[in-house]
Formats: C-alpha cells, sequence, structure tokens
C-alpha cells in the first residue's frame, strides 16, 4: 500500500481498524489483574463476578443502643401496667451493631425503657441500671439487623463486566473480600513528534509551538480509562522516530504518534509504520483531522511479542483531540470492558449559514442555548489549529460528506459535550464584539450563571434578535445622519419589537499600529498612502460603519486603501494581525492594542450599549446582567480596561414597536 495520503470514509477506516483487531486476536477485552480493595478501584471494571463469600452482616445485630430481650417476655407490657425486667437475666445493654446475646430476639430502643436503681432515690447510670422498666410489649426481630439482611453467602453481588462505583466498593468488603480481578487499563504511548515543538512553560520564539497535544490526548485516555505516557519531543528524524516506536510497542498496547502524520518532506510516521508493521490506513476523509493513520506494528521486532496498533495523529490540536474521539476513545473502551460510550444528541436550530467540503465528514463545533424555548446552535470558529472552539464547544454537529454546507435556520443533531440542563440556563449574546463581555462571563460564571457569545458584528446581531436567536446583542452603530448611534438600526432591524437599550460603555477607538509607530501613521488620511496596509473588520460591524463614515466625512475612497476588504471579526483579531506583519495597522479598541503590546492612536469616542427585546429584558436570564450592571466591583473590573468608561452603564431607554 502507498504510503502518501489517500482519504478514505470514516466508515471504510473503522472497518479496516476492526478488521486487523480481530485477525490480531485483540477485538475484546484486556486479560485480568488482581487488584487490592482500596479507594482508587473504584471505575475499574471486573474481569469475573463477586460472589459473597460471607453474609452481611454475619450474626443477628443490635440496630439500635437499647436492651436486648426476648420479645415473649415482654408480651404483658402495657402503658398502665409496666413490667419489670431484671438486667442482666432478661434484658442485656448492646450498643449499635453489638450481636445480640443467646436467647434474645428483639432490641428496646435506650430511650423506651425506664432505669431502675436498687438504691432508693438515687437514679443509677442509664446503661447500668439493675433492671429497666418498659411500657410496650416488642415483636421479635424488632431493631435487630437479622444474618444476611443485605448479602447472603453464595449470592452473586455484583456481575462481570460491571463498573465498580464507590458504593460497590463496600459491598465488595462486606461480602468477605480485600482484593478484586479486573481488566487490566490499557497502556497508551503517546510521542509527540516536530522539530518546532518546545516543552510547555520554555520560552517561545518565533516559528516555536507550544507541544500540549500530549497533555490533551493523555487525560483524554485516563477518562476513558487507560494508562499513559508522555514520550519526550522527538524530533523530524527517521531514526530517532524508529527508535521511539519501536521503544513503545515493546511495552504499551497502544501507540499515538502525534504530527508528521501528512506526506510533507518530515512527515516520517507513515514510513516508519510501514516498515515496521502494515499500514492499513493513510487519510480519513473528515474535517478537521483528514491525515489519520492507522497501522499494526508486528510481533518479532526486538522486545515485541504481540501485534500493537499505531495511529498517526494529525497534529493540529483540534485534530488531534477529535481523532482520539473517533479512534482512540472506542479502543479504550473496548479494551477495557465498557460498553460503546453512550452519546446523547439534542435536535437544535442552526444559527448562521456555513459551508462544508463535500467531500469528509464535517465536524462542526457549536455552541448551544435556548431562546424563547428553541435551542439554537452557533458555529465556532472552524480551524484545525483552534483549540478554544473545542474549550467553548457545546456540542458537535456532523455534517456528512457529500452536503456543501447548512443554511441557517436548519435543524442539526448535535453531539452534546455538556449535561443538557446548562443548555436551558445559558445566557446567549450576540452582536459587536468587546472585551467587557469576556469581564461579564467571568463575572457571571462566578455567581453560578452561563453566558456565552457570538462574534458577528453589530448589524449581525440585531438581525440575530430579529430572527430569535440570542438574549441580547452588543451593538455601536453609528448613524451617519444624526449622529445617534444605534437607534435608527434597531427601529429598521427590530421594527416589530418594543426594546430595552441598555447603556453599557464608552469606547475610545482608534488606530492600532506597531510598536514605536514607525512608519509614522497618525490618522485616516494614511490609510491612503501605498506604503501603508489596513486590516479591517467585517461588514455590519459597529467599527466597519464607524470606519466608512469617517472616511466618506474625508472623501476618502475605500476602493484606494490598501487592505481595505481584509476583514477580522474581532477586535483582537485586527490586533493580531498587525503584531504579526500581516497588516501596518488597524482601526479598534485601545484594550485590544494593549493586549498585543501595540501602540494606538486614539481618534473618537463611541457608544456601546446592549440591545435586548422586552421579553427577554424582563425574564430571568438577563435579571444577573442589571445587577452587574449596578455593581461598583464589576465596574471597576471595566475601568481597568485602557480608553473605557462605564458613566453610562446601566442606564435603560425602550424603543417602541413602530
Amino acid at each position: 500500500m502507498s504510503v502518501y495520503l489517500k482519504d478514505i470514509p470514516l466508515e471504510e477506516a473503522l472497518k479496516r481498524l476492526n478488521a486487523a483487531l480481530l485477525e490480531h486476536s485483540l477485538a475484546g477485552a484486556l486479560n485480568a489483574e488482581e487488584i487490592q480493595l482500596t479507594e482508587s478501584a473504584a471505575g475499574r471494571v471486573l474481569s469475573e463476578g463477586i460472589w459473597a463469600r460471607l453474609c452481611s452482616p454475619h450474626y443477628h445485630a443490635a440496630a439500635m443502643d437499647g436492651f436486648a430481650v426476648n420479645a415473649a417476655h415482654t408480651r404483658d407490657a402495657l402503658p398502665s401496667r409496666p413490667l419489670q425486667l431484671r438486667v442482666g437475666e432478661q434484658a442485656f445493654y448492646v450498643d449499635t451493631g453489638d450481636p445480640l446475646p443467646e436467647r434474645t430476639n428483639a432490641v428496646i430502643p435506650v430511650e423506651n425503657v425506664e432505669p431502675i436503681s436498687s438504691i432508693p432515690d438515687i437514679q443509677s447510670d442509664l446503661h447500668h441500671p439493675d433492671a429497666v422498666l418498659i411500657r410496650a410489649s416488642v415483636t421479635p426481630w424488632s431493631h435487630v439487623r437479622l444474618l444476611g439482611e443485605d448479602i447472603v453467602a453464595t449470592q452473586l453481588v455484583l456481575p462481570a463486566g460491571h463498573v465498580l462505583r464507590p458504593f460497590d466498593l463496600g459491598a465488595v468488603a462486606a461480602s468477605g473480600y480485600g482484593s478484586v480481578k479486573v481488566i487490566r487499563k490499557p497502556k497508551v504511548a503517546i510521542i509527540p513528534t516536530g522539530n518546532e515543538l518546545v516543552e510547555i512553560g520554555r520560552e517561545v520564539k518565533t516559528g516555536d509551538i507550544i507541544e500540549y497535544n500530549s497533555l490533551v490526548m493523555a487525560a483524554q485516555v485516563n477518562d476513558w480509562g487507560g494508562i499513559t505516557q508522555r514520550y519526550p519531543i522527538v524530533k523530524d528524524d527517521l531514526d530517532q522516530l524508529r527508535e521511539a516506536v519501536l521503544h513503545a510497542a515493546s511495552r504499551s498496547d497502544l501507540i499515538l504518534l502525534n504530527a508528521g502524520s501528512s506526506a510533507g518532506s518530515e512527515d516520517y510516521s507513515a514510513a516508519v509504520i510501514a516498515e515496521l508493521g502494515e499500514l492499513l490506513v493513510h487519510g480519513v476523509a473528515v474535517r478537521p483531522g483528514h491525515p489519520v493513520i492507522i497501522g499494526i506494528i508486528r510481533p518479532g521486532l526486538p522486545g515485541i511479542d504481540t501485534p500493537v496498533p499505531i495511529i498517526g495523529v494529525p497534529g493540529y490540536p483540534v485534530s488531534a483531540a477529535l481523532t482520539c474521539e473517533l479512534f482512540v476513545q472506542p479502543l479504550i473502551r473496548l479494551w477495557s470492558g465498557q460498553k460503546p460510550a453512550a452519546i446523547e444528541e439534542v435536535e437544535a436550530t442552526l444559527a448562521r449559514k456555513v459551508n462544508s467540503p463535500p467531500g469528509d465528514d464535517d465536524m462542526l463545533r457549536v455552541t448551544l442555548g435556548t431562546v424563547k424555548g428553541r435551542l439554537l446552535a452557533a458555529p465556532l470558529p472552524r480551524g484545525a489549529g483552534v483549540i478554544t472552539s473545542l474549550v467553548l464547544a457545546d456540542g458537535i454537529v456532523v455534517i456528512p460528506r457529500g452536503v456543501q454546507g447548512l443554511e441557517a435556520g436548519e435543524k442539526v443533531q448535535v453531539r452534546l459535550y455538556r449535561p443538557r440542563q446548562e443548555l436551558t440556563d445559558t445566557l446567549l449574546i450576540t452582536g459587536s464584539h468587546d472585551l467587557t463581555l469576556d469581564i461579564l462571563a467571568e463575572y457571571l460564571a462566578e455567581r453560578g450563571h452561563r453566558m456565552v457569545t457570538s462574534n458577528v458584528g453589530s448589524l449581525g446581531g440585531l438581525m440575530a434578535l430579529q430572527r430569535g436567536e440570542a438574549h441580547a446583542s452588543g451593538s455601536h452603530l453609528l448613524d451617519p445622519d444624526s449622529g445617534v448611534y444605534n437607534d435608527s438600526y434597531i427601529r429598521q432591524y427590530l421594527s416589530a419589537k418594543q426594546v430595552a437599550v441598555m447603556g453599557w460603555v464608552g469606547r475610545v477607538q482608534g488606530l492600532m499600529v506597531k510598536k514605536d509607530n514607525h512608519l509614522n501613521i497618525f490618522g485616516l488620511q494614511d490609510l491612503t498612502r501605498t506604503d501603508v496596509v489596513f486590516s479591517n473588520r467585517q461588514r455590519g460591524a459597529g467599527t466597519r460603519v464607524l470606519l466608512d463614515y469617517h472616511l466618506k466625512q474625508m472623501g476618502i475612497p475605500s476602493d484606494i486603501i490598501n487592505g481595505y476588504l481584509d476583514e477580522e471579526y474581532t477586535h483582537l483579531g485586527v490586533a493580531a494581525a498587525v503584531f504579526s506583519g500581516r497588516a501596518d495597522c488597524g482601526l479598534g479598541i485601545q484594550a485590544a492594542a494593549n493586549a498585543l503590546n501595540l501602540d494606538f492612536i486614539p481618534l473618537f469616542e463611541e457608544t456601546y450599549e446592549l440591545v435586548v427585546p422586552e421579553e427577554h429584558y424582563l425574564s430571568p436570564f438577563f435579571q444577573p446582567v442589571l445587577q452587574a450592571a449596578s455593581d461598583p466591583e464589576f465596574k471597576q473590573r471595566v475601568t481597568k480596561l485602557p480608553g473605557y468608561s462605564t458613566a453610562r452603564m446601566g442606564e435603560i431607554r425602550f424603543l417602541l414597536k413602530s
């Protein structure tokens, strides 16, 4: 088989892997091992059933502190005619858990007896009187835990294949066991490769990539029930890679070889696998993650007695994580004796149009929230290197190959990453990007509330409100005729709604430029220079509207600006474009410039407001935001950002239906 990348459908890749597992007798649970019964046994899978060696309790035990008696001796006791029992002859003091003395079959709780002392007028110790007085009879075996009440010797307590829970450990111990036989945990070796990789915590320079994929994959494997060994970074060298794989194969059940899985000049993974065993798959038609390799390291090599599956995992973080979900998780669960993972799915409405590669299964990460009883799925950034898209994701939508995209409003099935209850308690804020929304999300999280944002620009946010796809929207749209922010746009796009407009922050907008501003950029007029490259915001963004307004006022045509069509969706995106050298300047807020150590040329002051349809403004979803707006602690957090004012935060005006 060729070692060069050739995508095959996901189903075919899984079929080849499963066939190889069957061929090499790897398609079932691993062998058993005996472990001590400690708290660490929780989560392990029993390799054989637990048959009780003892009864529990293994004797008749007092269930209360009191006096053990023969129930027949109490039959004549009445409230009007109390009965006296001699202690040591007819009544015997017992603590909870004590065995019952011979010829007794009931316990009278200590609070139901009256102690009698042989010394007149002196009350003896309640637990050691000469006699006790009772005013009611008791039935046989009352307040007694009978032998075998919980477990009877020889009964099946837990079946083979059961995943031990914390309270199961108590049942096993009560059955007479000090150790248990469980299925061995799969040992997984993770080998990161690449000349560009540096260890976590090391200082990075241009071209360095922090190696954290192995950290994420190890946590995934451990969570699924495996044991991991993370190898040191292996450089892009065929001999070093071969040596690392051989070492890992001699002591592991599975090898994850991270990066080098494509078909570039320094991608050696496929070649090493083909040399040391059998290459089953090189390329799977999924996005992200298509350069997946699947193979088997053959036995008979030095130190290798059994076949060892190996998976070449793509280097991009999202691709790596999703590849492990698709191929590694099923293997770990199979080998450790667990059932296939239960996938909880919900139906949601797609909030925004998405395009997909027609030949691949597309794994679309989404955030979820409920607006007016409708569950909405908002697509997250698609890049295979955007690890934060998995941090933010509430679930995955699988767009099957052959489908070139989905329209806004379509129904989709979402594989959940979070408990469903969290999704119904989520505040959705869309619209213009602003750093204070991140501060708000943290503030609300500290108080037990969840908020997610979607950066679609001010105009996109109003249209999302119009479609009922968010609870509120951030907006800073300047009306060029009136000079008033937002109102005319709200009336245009939300004419059928009554809307609350909440003052949020005042911001300074200006040009972000490289440190020391060596190109001497000081205003919009400099955007006309041929040596200046500009980074713009997307159409519909309030910053784009502000720019266009002032360009028109200055008589500057946009088509002469180098980079005017280069669009970013956030202020930080523009700052990153300038910092990285893709652009020389961009319009944005000072806090974004400071975040990446850029110089800032202040130009305009503007108003940023939250637009909230009345039904959401009055709902419990939005009340925590109102509380934040009146909290001096929250305002202090916001004003620490350069270029921000909270003078109008919390002020409300209502725009009526037209």
